[in-house]
């Protein structure tokens, strides 16, 4: 146990660059609080010790605002950030090296009895206020972008991002944990992807010009005085540049 707390310890200056010295993170930190209560109330859990390990549990969640069932089995090294609102059920098994912000839920998704709680592999992020739901296995090396909820099992090596969580592969390409902006936007790909499609097609119906009327042009917006707006509107442009999306 003292050599995973203190693989705990090490971890948070190499993943928050706001740690300074060993003595802010261990008064200053609550991610590393809650994880070393957790150690301590996963082994009297193991133990078969009644109502004592939920307690320490209970209190952990009360100083830190992070709730690990003494049951979840963490592996080494594990940094949670921030920690405010992070649940992590019974049966929930999280990797070495894992990096989970605030909001996190590694939760089930009904009353089964059993196994009915994420397991997550190794180097695994889980960006702030994600939710991993019910029985699946997470890979390692996968990165979990914020908000994202994960419903289905995700291969290791890749990305998951949007509601429901879609996988994006990232094959041969090392992405730093910590660098959040990196992560791909698969829904602006494919409506940027539309959008090309619709301007294509509304070439072609402009080069026929078989009707002296003004075509409608598919995927236009008509305004008060009777014109059609571009796809090169600003407002669809803004939406492209990612104020929409």
């Amino acid at each position: 146990m003292l050599k995973t707390l203190l693989a705990d310890f090490r971890i948070v200056f190499e993943r928050d660059p706001a740690a300074r010295n060993w003595l802010e993170v261990l008064t200053c930190y609550p991610g590393f609080h809650a994880l070393a209560l957790h150690r301590f109330s996963h082994w009297l859990w193991h133990l078969g010790l009644p109502l004592v390990p939920r307690l320490i549990s209970h209190l952990a969640r009360f100083l830190t605002g992070i709730e690990i069932h003494p049951g979840a089995t963490i592996g080494k090294a594990v940094f949670i950030d921030h920690g405010m609102g992070v649940v992590i059920g019974e049966t929930a098994i999280v990797g070495d090296y894992a990096l989970i912000y605030q909001g996190v839920t590694l939760g089930g998704t009904g009353k089964e009895t059993g196994k009915r709680h994420p397991t997550l592999g190794d180097n695994v992020v889980v960006g702030a206020g994600a939710k991993v739901l019910g029985n699946i296995y997470v890979g390692h090396n996968v990165r979990i972008g914020a908000g994202s909820v994960v419903l289905r099992e995700v291969p290791s090596d890749c990305t998951v991002v949007g509601v429901p969580g879609r996988v994006v592969y990232r094959a041969g390409e090392r992405v730093d944990p910590l660098e959040h902006g990196s992560l791909p936007d698969s829904e602006a790909q494919v409506i940027r992807a539309l959008l090309d499609r619709i301007e294509s097609l509304e070439k072609e119906v402009q080069a026929i010009g078989q009707s002296r009327l003004q075509p409608v042009l598919v995927g236009a917006v008509q305004g008060k005085d009777g014109t059609y707006c571009r796809l090169q509107d600003r407002v669809i442009e803004e939406f492209l540049g990612g104020s929409g999306i």
